[in-house]
């Protein structure tokens, strides 16, 4: 009796389903497996969503005014008030330079002796703002906020004196992320970083450890082809890494507060296809090296770190040299974490995102091929 054309593919499948299970056993028997899919992801989560901000709220400084009059005492009070200063108030700049050495102020904010007699006469008054350098962002802060107050004092002032030409009101409106708190892209970015150590580093470590252990030259000295083999072991941490995710992406709407405003359908789209490449990565990375180790420190160099300093996670990608510019295009969490702020943000922008999950593909694409050329049926 001849053999069934169906016998063939029968028998891939039960190969298959044979590794899916075997792979899936290790994974919930492994501590470490654990311990990277679901306790390091919360820990990531909670440091940016509690230990890292942007937001520079009551900045200290310190406010000279070396006049004591009724408008420079108008001018201080509107330092005072405002929700982002936290105001230490002298007659003399000499009172905070050694605070400004020390970091205890940000900065320094005086109002000259002459601000009255200027600001009567009808000329433009001067005020000195004096900041740490030490710091750009901060000393921006500082800068930024302080020609605001003093912006506020002036329209108050315009608007209680009845004028044939009143102050042009510039009213500002931002989208997405009204209150402008930065908790609210951070976190949906550190999902992204938490995917990139569940895919890559966990998959390059768990395969590295079987070349170790001898059971790798165990399995390919089976039928099993060397595509049937990566299909085994990348399906179990594909879904780990999705339930991962799913965990993460609970914390950040009902812990964390951050909108979720997209379709759950966007959201899998997206980091199933963020998965393909790093999961690869992380099989090219564990057949390269075939030793733990060097697996890990592989991982970390060549995903975690491009993730987390390549990807625009923390900084602006158009500020880096045009060269750094170029490497960016190979980081697939450069266009996981955009997107995945536009469907918590902003909500769905298929076109934005068919574009990001084709070039996602095209890249784990090219990470198959080579871990699959480098996984050879032969012992050695």
């Amino acid at each position: 009796m001849s053999a069934s054309p169906r016998e063939p593919e029968l028998g891939r499948l039960r190969r298959l389903s044979a590794l899916v299970r075997k792979e899936s056993y290790q994974a919930i028997r492994d501590p470490s497996s654990i311990l990277i899919a679901f306790v390091l992801p919360l820990i990531l989560l909670f440091l940016f969503g509690y230990g890292v901000s942007l937001d520079t709220t009551r900045t200290r400084i310190g406010l000279v005014t070396e006049e004591m009059t009724p408008l420079t005492q108008d001018l201080s009070a509107s330092f005072q008030a405002s929700r982002y200063f936290e105001v230490a108030v002298g007659r003399d700049r000499r009172l905070f330079e050694e605070d400004l050495v020390l970091g205890k102020v940000r900065g320094i904010v005086v109002i000259p002796a002459d601000f009255t007699t200027d600001y009567i006469a009808g000329n433009r008054p001067d005020i000195q703002v004096i900041v740490d350098g030490s710091d750009p962002n901060t000393a921006n802060f500082v800068q930024n906020y302080a020609q605001g107050a003093v912006a506020n004092w002036e329209r108050q002032r315009q608007a209680d004196v009845a004028t044939s030409n009143p102050a042009i009101s510039v009213e500002q409106r931002f989208w997405f992320n009204p209150e402008l708190t930065s908790r609210n892209f951070l976190v949906p970015g550190s999902i992204a970083i938490v995917m990139t150590l569940v895919g890559t580093l966990l998959t390059s470590l768990v395969v590295a450890r079987e070349w170790e252990r001898g059971t790798m030259e165990a399995m390919m000295a089976t039928p099993v082809t060397a595509v049937e083999l990566l299909i085994g072991k990348i399906l179990p941490y594909f879904v780990l890494g999705l339930t991962s995710m799913t965990l993460c992406v609970l914390f950040a709407v009902f812990l964390f507060g951050v909108p979720f405003r997209g379709s759950v359908a966007a959201l899998y789209a997206l980091s199933a296809a963020f998965l393909i490449p790093a999961l690869g990565q992380g099989l090219l990375i564990s057949t390269a090296t075939k030793n733990q180790f060097l697996a890990s420190q592989l991982a970390l160099i060549s995903a975690f770190l491009p993730a987390f300093l390549l990807s625009g996670f923390l900084f602006e990608i158009n500020s880096m040299p045009a060269v750094i510019q170029w490497i960016t295009f190979i980081v697939p969490a450069r266009y996981l974490i955009p997107n995945l702020q536009t469907v918590f943000l902003a909500g769905d922008i298929w076109p934005m995102f068919l574009q990001a999950i084709g070039v996602m593909l095209t890249i784990g694409a090219v990470m198959f091929v080579l871990a699959a050329r480098n996984t050879r049926k032969r012992i050695g």
